[in-house]
């Protein structure tokens, strides 16, 4: 994984702070590869009381781009569970599989403007050539040079000065594209466009202020701003909310098996959600209706309560990915 360069303490205000604007617009965006389970709520609920406290909207956004991936049914039953925990959204919610002209409108853009080009290597390809002991796998820019005028993808020219952020709970963060990431994908091989291109475009034509999610996306963050920088798109304002893990410290998600959501009895996944992001209610509120449990979050939501490091209980056995 590429490391970020972390400099201040949690609880870090950027230097212009969304909570401050005229209208806080904040969204939650699951992709529907199956149902949520605790680790979505903890993103969902951290998102919507930075939004509700603020006297915001929120918006929900389903991120149905990569068909191979996603389940049949999963996105109409993500709707149902957050109706379900009591969760109210702003406006229609966005499916980005509706949303094919816009980004191949912000491909052209990048085209046009020389800052994305055509690659044919292959994965298998980047492997090889990718540079020894980094983290991850980086492009070594092998086709940057070559003037394709096709190929099987598209790749985004990045630049070695560092893409710095503020985010509100991890303070400052820096990343240098070139020799961290390299030249990342924005159009795919198999014909879809790319998860980074998408998410930059749809935030800008949500309007939204500042994103909320998990921290294992951090690491995108300085890739998203690049491309926002590209496409001439305002930045918003970040704050990543710590990560559920299971026992074994593997990331709560659909890959390691994680437990749906409870559509039974919402108030025990809520409160545990609340516990993880240290905002426990008091035992009185913890056994009042939904309605109340959310009145009481919304009010005492402080941001800079949000734990630096965060292990729970597991919420389900969850196995690690082979």
């Amino acid at each position: 994984m590429t490391q970020l360069a972390p400099t201040q303490a949690g609880g870090a205000q950027a230097p212009t702070d969304p909570a401050t604007q005229a209208a806080y617009i904040g969204r939650f965006a699951p992709s529907p590869t199956g149902p949520l389970h605790f680790g979505s709520l903890v993103a969902a609920v951290g998102s919507y009381l930075q939004a509700r406290s603020h006297g915001g909207l929120w918006r929900v956004r389903i991120e149905d781009i990569d068909p191979p991936r996603e389940q049949p049914g999963a996105a109409a039953n993500i709707l149902r569970a957050l109706e379900v925990y009591g969760f109210r959204w702003d406006g229609d919610v966005m499916y980005q599989s509706r949303r094919k002209q816009a980004y191949l409108a912000a491909l052209k853009n990048l085209v046009n403007d020389r800052q994305a080009y055509n690659c044919n290597c292959t994965r298998r390809q980047v492997e090889v050539n990718s540079n020894p002991g980094a983290f991850s796998t980086i492009y070594a820019g092998t086709c940057r040079s070559r003037d394709l005028t096709r190929g099987r993808s598209l790749r985004v020219i990045t630049h070695n000065q560092p893409i710095c952020f503020d985010d509100q709970h991890f303070g400052s963060c820096c990343q240098h594209l070139e020799s961290e990431v390299g030249d990342f994908l924005v159009s795919r091989a198999d014909g879809f466009v790319a998860y980074h291109l998408a998410v930059v475009v749809d935030d800008a034509e949500q309007g939204i202020s500042q994103i909320v999610r998990g921290a294992d996306l951090l690491d995108t963050t300085a890739r998203h701003i690049h491309l926002q920088q590209l496409l001439r798109l305002p930045t918003p304002g970040y704050l990543h909310l710590p990560v559920a893990v299971d026992r074994r410290g593997f990331k709560l998600s659909k890959q390691t098996h994680a437990r749906p959501l409870s559509l039974r009895d919402p108030v025990p996944e809520l409160i545990a959600a609340l516990a993880f992001l240290n905002h426990r209610p008091p035992s009185a509120v913890c056994e009042a209706p939904l309605d109340d449990i959310w009145r009481w979050a919304v009010t005492h939501w402080v941001a800079a309560r949000l734990p630096t490091l965060r292990d729970i209980e597991p919420r389900d056995k969850a196995r690690a990915p082979s």
